[in-house]
C-alpha cells in the first residue's frame, strides 16, 4: 500500500506513521503538513503545504495512493462556530474531494471523535460540525471512508498532542492510566491500537464506516499474514 498522513505531527499522526513504518504491507508513506517532521525513512517522504486551502496546488504529488488518513484536528476552545468550521469542515472536505477525485480507489480514515452529532442538531457546536464533516465525507465517491470516533486516548511511544491543554491532562492522568483504563475499558484506547484499527480499514474495510471505540477494537483483532 502507498499512504498519505495529514497532521503527522499530531498525537495520533503519529501514532499512524509509527504503525505504517513498521507494516510490511506498507511501501511508501507521505506525509502532508505545513511544515516539515523531523523523522527519517527509506520508505518515508514529506510534502510541504503551507496552506491546505491551494492543496489542489499539489495534486501531482498526491496521485496513485491506496489510503489517506487525515488526522488533522483542533480544539473548539475559544473559537466561534464559524472559526472551527473552516478548520474542521472546510479545510477536511478541501482535501478529501481532492483525494476523491484524484485517488477515487482510495479508502479515506478520518479521526472524529466521541460523541460526534451526525443529525447536526447537538446544542455542542463542536459535535454540529464533526456531524456534517463526517455526513459529507460519506458523500463522496470514494473506495471506502471510515469515521473513527475514540474518546480517552492514553498516548504511546512519543506521541503527544499538539493541545497544550491536553498535554496536561495526559500528563497528570500518566500515573492513573491503569486505574482509568480498568474503570473505563469502554472509553479508553491507545494510540497504538487506535493507529492498528485505521490500518486495518485501508486493509480489509469495515462492516460499519462510523467507528466507536468497540468498533475500533474489534477491528484491531485483524492481523495480516507477514510474507516470508
Amino acid at each position: 500500500m502507498k499512504v498519505l498522513v495529514f497532521g503527522a505531527s499530531g498525537m495520533l499522526g503519529h501514532g499512524i506513521t509509527r504503525e505504517c513504518l513498521l507494516a510490511s504491507d506498507v511501501s511508501q508513506i507521505t506525509l502532508v503538513g505545513r511544515t516539515r517532521v523531523d523523522q527519517q525513512d527509506a520508505k518515508l517522504t514529506q510534502v510541504l503545504v503551507p496552506d491546505l486551502k491551494l492543496i489542489a496546488d499539489h495534486a501531482a504529488e498526491l496521485t496513485g495512493f491506496d489510503a489517506c488518513f487525515f488526522c488533522l484536528g483542533a480544539s473548539s476552545s475559544g473559537m466561534t462556530e464559524d472559526q472551527y468550521t473552516r478548520i474542521t469542515y472546510d479545510l477536511t472536505l478541501a482535501v478529501a474531494r481532492l483525494m476523491a477525485a484524484i485517488n477515487p480507489s482510495m479508502v479515506f480514515v478520518y479521526v472524529s471523535g466521541a460523541s460526534t452529532d451526525s443529525t447536526e442538531a447537538s446544542g455542542a457546536m463542536w459535535a454540529r460540525v464533526k456531524g456534517r464533516t463526517e455526513n459529507d465525507l460519506l458523500k463522496l465517491p470514494f473506495g471506502g471512508v471510515y469515521l473513527f470516533r475514540p474518546a480517552f486516548i492514553q498516548p504511546l511511544h512519543g506521541a503527544q498532542s499538539k493541545t497544550a491543554s491536553y498535554r496536561r491532562l495526559y500528563q497528570f492522568t500518566r500515573p492513573f492510566m491503569p486505574l482509568i483504563k480498568r474503570l473505563l475499558p469502554k472509553y479508553f484506547l491507545t494510540t497504538e491500537e487506535v493507529a492498528g484499527a485505521m490500518l486495518n480499514a485501508a486493509r480489509i474495510g469495515s462492516g460499519r464506516r462510523v467507528l466507536e471505540v468497540g468498533d475500533i477494537r474489534r477491528l484491531l483483532e485483524y492481523r495480516p499474514i507477514e510474507s516470508s
